[in-house]
């Protein structure tokens, strides 16, 4: 293993659970360097993404006093291996997502299993990579593990709803979709700017999702529905996907709820997934290394011209007063695409 000699590095972390308008919901700290374990990579952290996990961590699970670091959008360089360690080298660039059962990527060096890892496009900086991790493998496994699509099957047609495309996993699905399948992407958004980004993603058509779904899509979609990726509102949706979707259709959702009426769902046979992308790591199954494997996949079509990041606003270096800022933006709800934070101050 290649030695570090920093001893300390910047961090963001957080101790109790508070408002994000408190000034101690996130805090700059100084964290010993973490040392990698065997098939683990430490990583000088370049820039980050943040997501609606890292926002409800904080609210929700209090660490008691000890310090929590969040993030589990990354990009940056290869510093040092662990023993076993056989897909990169010191000097990789990478972008990842991590596990939640391990400290998050808001700090200047990271530790990951490397079978989480992929190589960063060529194409994209470390901004624009930081972007994609969490949710192209959201995206990723939805369609093509959840339901079933196969990449590349650009004979299968059909139609599919993706609701709020103009959100960071809803771009992703919508632009995936897109690029490795014929069917018809309809997507939901509700501002003039969400329509506009959801088009830019690549959505054939874009529906109002705070108006009944039923009577738009049968004016764009006269046919019926064949998937629906329900990234959030599902609770109050699922009549409507039961309503709308053919015999036999799939629904693949993102977003938490203790309970669901699915019933609605089965006079037509309508398939229910699940999709949560840290459930591999999170239980340690043996295809762990699926996810190097879809980051590498997605990073050929980023630097293909395909895929664009979904980034929409940097809020500048990683440091708690920037950190609180973009949480705050995710906890609105008004958030379009992808917020990134870039480099970190000179201590």
């Amino acid at each position: 293993m290649n030695e570090i000699s920093t001893a300390t590095m910047p961090a963001v972390a957080y101790r109790k659970s508070l408002p994000v308008d408190e000034p101690d919901s996130l805090l700059d700290v100084e964290l010993p360097v973490p040392q990698p374990g065997p098939r683990d990579l430490l990583v000088q952290v370049e820039a980050i993404a943040v997501n609606p996990v890292d926002y409800k961590i904080r609210r929700s699970a209090d660490p008691g006093g000890e310090l929590r670091v969040l993030g589990w959008d990354a990009a940056g360089t290869v510093a040092a291996v662990g023993g076993q360690v056989e897909l990169f080298q010191a000097g990789d660039e990478v972008y990842y997502s991590g596990a939640l059962d391990r400290p998050g990527a808001n700090s200047r060096f990271h530790v990951v299993d490397e079978r989480l890892v992929g190589r960063k496009p060529a194409a994209f900086s470390f901004t624009q990579a930081a972007a994609l991790p969490l949710t192209s493998l959201t995206a990723w496994e939805g369609l093509f593990d959840r339901l079933g699509l196969r990449d590349g099957a650009l004979e299968k047609t059909g139609v599919l709803l993706v609701t709020a495309a103009a959100g960071g996993v809803g771009a992703m699905v919508t632009q995936l979709a897109g690029a490795l399948t014929s069917l018809t992407v309809v997507g939901t958004a509700s501002r003039p700017e969400t329509v506009q980004f959801a088009r830019r993603m690549g959505a054939h058509h874009v529906i109002d999702h705070h108006q009944p779904l039923a009577p738009q899509l049968a004016e764009v979609a006269p046919h019926g529905v064949d998937y629906v990726f329900s990234t959030a509102a599902t609770d109050r949706n699922l009549v409507a996907y039961a309503e709308v979707l053919n015999p036999f259709g799939q629904v693949v959702a993102i977003d938490d709820y203790d309970s669901l009426e699915i019933g609605v769902l089965k006079p037509k046979s309508i398939s229910f997934h699940w999709e949560f992308m840290f459930t591999r790591s999170m239980f340690h199954t043996p295809d762990q290394a699926t996810q190097h494997h879809i980051l590498t996949q997605v990073a050929r079509l980023a630097d293909a011209g395909i895929l664009t990041s979904t980034v929409t606003q940097d809020v500048g270096p990683v440091n708690a007063a920037n950190l609180r800022r973009a949480h705050r933006v995710l906890e609105s709800g008004t958030a379009i695409g992808k917020t990134t934070l870039t480099g970190f101050q000179s201590s």
